[in-house]
């Protein structure tokens, strides 16, 4: 797989388990519209992790990420097919879009099937000197988080496990530039979460300051 540097490409990562009615769907899809009027030429790819979910690694996949390529059998080669492709996609994208409700504190289980298909030695990630560093240097990263209460920016902060987690898991295969789009209270009345609040507005107008082109 090959992408123009003149052709932004946004690869978008879906993981509610409602496809109806999800607050993490409606706020990607207006980060998309907004990436979209900045990138008219650009493309976007979508990958439905809930609908068609990553297979969860398992003992060939993990002997096969240890494997040397010359030493893969075909059995091994077919449980390492899906983390190839999730990292090629991932590699040749410009702007990473991942939109995640809070499930437990934590992110959707479709989600961290793909973060353990791309996290990979050799991959996505090396050692030097006893040192993990980053090998996925080109994308930048959207998050778009839903919370289902209120005030996970203060009295519930401590039990936020999915923006740490995300930004951590991004930042060590050597995403650094990320930002958060996110809204709480989406178990709220239905009648009070009409439309997009002026604040996610703002934030959402905010990204993609500038053009991506290389």
């Amino acid at each position: 797989m090959t992408a123009s540097p003149y052709r932004p490409m946004l690869l978008r990562l879906d993981s509610s388990a409602r496809t109806e009615g999800s607050h993490s769907r409606q706020l990607a899809d207006q980060i998309e519209a907004h990436w979209r009027a900045r990138h008219p030429d650009g493309r976007v790819q979508r990958r439905d992790l809930a609908t068609e979910a990553p297979p969860h690694i398992d003992a060939q996949t993990i002997a096969g990420f240890y494997t040397p390529p010359e030493q893969l059998s075909p059995a091994l080669r077919a449980a390492t097919a899906r983390s190839d492709a999730s990292i090629a996609e991932l590699k040749v994208a410009t702007t990473l879009l991942i939109a995640s409700p809070m499930y437990n504190f934590s992110v959707p289980s479709p989600l961290k099937a793909w973060i353990d298909q791309v996290v990979r030695a050799g991959h996505t990630f090396t050692l030097e000197g006893g040192r993990p560093r980053g090998l996925v240097e080109r994308p930048s990263a959207v998050l778009a988080l839903t919370y289902g209460l209120p005030g996970y920016g203060d009295q519930l902060a401590t039990l936020d496990h999915l923006r740490p987690y995300l930004q951590s898991v991004l930042n060590f295969i050597g995403i650094r530039d990320i930002q958060v789009v996110s809204t709480e209270g989406t178990a709220a009345d239905p009648a009070q979460l009409a439309g997009i609040p002026a604040a996610v507005k703002e934030r959402i107008d905010s990204l993609f300051s500038e053009p991506v082109t290389t």
